[in-house]
């Protein structure tokens, strides 16, 4: 109690001295700010009857004005110009800037106008051009494997920002998918969180998890794709990997691959009737199982097919958007001048799928096909089959089955590019030519060629009545991931260690100066459009096939004898 009455004295002492000081002040301040009551006073002239020099710009002056105004009109050259410029505004501007403006592309990062594959607007700055800024000089342009034409790079990405995220929205080229690859019986599931950048490379890691928070699977992994955001037709694809686990335990799955963009992975009623067709026919190989409608011919199609099904050649429901199809059914075209459409579908080339076997690590090096041949025996003559590696690459003796049909070569890894090696980073890719004829695919292996398949290796065959396949011309997006499955060789889980982790340094994609071709919706082979129309079906992997969108089988005009 007596501290709070000694600081209140204080306080009272300070404020008598500043009070003498307020009231000199404003004493001071009264006499040199002090008015007089009457504004005349002031000294400022405030009557109306006095004149000032400007009074003429605001009086108005009757008798003046009416002789200004005598003879006039409205249609000054003022008022024309006003008018002029509020047309100019108004509709000029607009119309000029829907001629004049350059509209925005659809080839690169964001196919369909800046949005993703499921409609989300991306929001992000830093280095995203086709061709990544850190993409050394000495890199933008390449010899092609088969000649000496020089390719230019047109697009690259070297994953030396760390901590990337490739959820949906997150970037512009790559989108993680969150689903389980069913079609391939694979063991993991797909997370959006799995993919990630880390020490300039891509990781794609598989690991073990509890099964109650991962979809009641006991593994989870990591794919990431380009699909409808970068996709290019023709050129080189290479990519620097180091493969997961060893060279010594078998089970792993780690891919990287190509794919045509209607048709997208893991959306399975997307690719019925799409995949793995590459065919602009119309005939048999259009239709389901290879067979005219209500007969078992030709007689190739229902025998030395697939031992596991009975010898049946074909499973495949029919290609669904092909050169038969009605004119006026749903397709996306283009049409010909004769009314029939260019046959279109989802083709898959391989960059590399790697195993391991009692010889150590090998990569399949493939491309699928359909139609088939008869007993999947393509034209393998020394004219169409071209093994450049002899020393390490050999034809893959698997030919297909009733889903597919492959042209593969088998070739030996580099034993110390793995994860548990030395982890060095080895070179794999394809070098292709869309087309017929001269058109042709040759595969990399450790940087130096592997082996050539020519479109000739395609062609007519007439035991099973379809024509030649060509190499694709649809844009082809990639697509990378690291999984397993018992579908595709023994897996060795009591040898396997987990997590594992597929590392890519860089993914480079180069083509020939006069024939650059990227984006996923090129004129001749358009995808954009069609896509929109069916959008849930490219963003719902839970439909599996065609059947599930409750959309009708376009109709196939040889199914009712060559009549629409």
């Amino acid at each position: 109690m007596s501290s709070k009455l000694g600081q209140q004295s204080s306080a009272s002492s300070t404020s008598l001295l500043i009070g003498r000081d307020d009231a000199e002040s404003s004493r001071i301040n009264d006499f040199k700010y002090s008015l007089a009551p009457s504004p005349k006073s002031w000294g400022t002239p405030i009557d109306i009857h006095s004149v000032e020099p400007d009074d003429y710009l605001h009086n108005p002056d009757p008798l003046r004005d009416r002789n200004i105004d005598k003879g006039g009109h409205i249609c000054t050259a003022r008022g024309i110009a006003n008018l002029g410029c509020l047309f100019l505004l108004g509709a000029g501007f607009p119309l000029l800037t829907h001629f004049l403006e350059k509209k925005q592309t659809t080839q690169g990062g964001f196919n369909l106008g800046g949005i993703n594959a499921t409609g989300q607007v991306p929001d992000f700055t830093g280095n995203y051009g086709l061709v990544d800024r850190e993409t050394p000089l000495e890199a933008h342009t390449k010899k092609s494997y088969n000649s000496d034409e020089e390719l230019v790079l047109v697009f690259s990405d070297e994953f030396n920002v760390d901590g990337r995220s490739f959820y949906p929205g997150d970037d512009p080229f790559w989108e993680a998918v969150d689903l389980h690859y069913w079609g391939t019986n694979d063991l993991e599931w797909y997370d959006p969180n799995q993919p990630t950048t880390q020490g300039g490379s891509l990781r794609l890691t598989l690991e073990k998890v509890e099964p109650e928070n991962n979809h009641d699977l006991s593994y989870r992994s990591g794919m990431v794709q380009s699909w409808n955001k970068f996709c290019f037709t023709g050129g080189l694809i290479e990519v620097s990997v180091t493969l997961p686990g060893s060279n010594k335990v078998s089970g792993l799955w780690p891919a990287v691959w190509a794919m045509g963009n209607l048709g997208r992975a893991g959306y399975g009623s997307s690719l019925d009737g799409m995949w793995p067709y590459s065919y602009d026919s119309c005939d048999v190989g259009t239709l389901p199982n290879q067979t005219h409608p209500g007969t078992s011919t030709p007689l190739a199609t229902i025998q030395n097919g697939d031992p596991s099904k009975e010898n049946m050649l074909s499973y495949l429901p029919g290609q669904r958007l092909s050169s038969c199809t009605c004119p006026g059914e749903s397709h996306p075209g283009p049409m010909r001048a004769d009314g029939t459409y260019v046959g279109r579908a989802a083709p898959e080339i391989d960059v590399f799928e790697a195993i391991v076997d009692g010889d150590g690590g090998k990569v399949s090096l493939s491309a699928q096909w359909a139609p088939y041949n008869a007993g999947y025996n393509w034209i393998n003559t020394t004219d169409n089959l071209i093994i450049h590696d002899t020393a390490s690459t050999v034809l893959n003796q698997y030919k297909g089955g009733v889903y597919q049909q492959t042209t593969s070569g088998l070739a030996a890894t580099n034993q110390d590019c793995y994860e548990l090696g030395t982890k060095c980073f080895a070179v794999y890719g394809f070098e292709y030519k869309p087309g017929f004829d001269d058109a042709y695919i040759t595969w990399i292996n450790d940087g130096k060629r592997s082996w050539t398949l020519r479109a000739p290796g395609m062609g007519a065959d007439p035991q099973t009545e379809i024509s030649a396949r060509p190499i694709p011309f649809e844009p082809m997006y990639i697509i990378a991931n690291l999984g397993f499955s018992l579908n595709f060789g023994h897996v060795d889980l009591d040898q396997l260690n987990f997590p594992a982790t597929m590392s890519i340094d860089w993914i480079r994609v180069y083509q020939p100066k006069d024939a650059v071709n990227v984006g996923c919706d090129p004129k001749d082979f358009p995808t954009s459009q069609y896509i929109e129309t069916y959008k849930n079906i490219y963003s719902n992997p839970n439909l599996t096939i065609w059947k599930d969108t409750q959309e009708p089988w376009p109709k196939n005009r040889l199914e009712n004898d060559g009549k629409c």
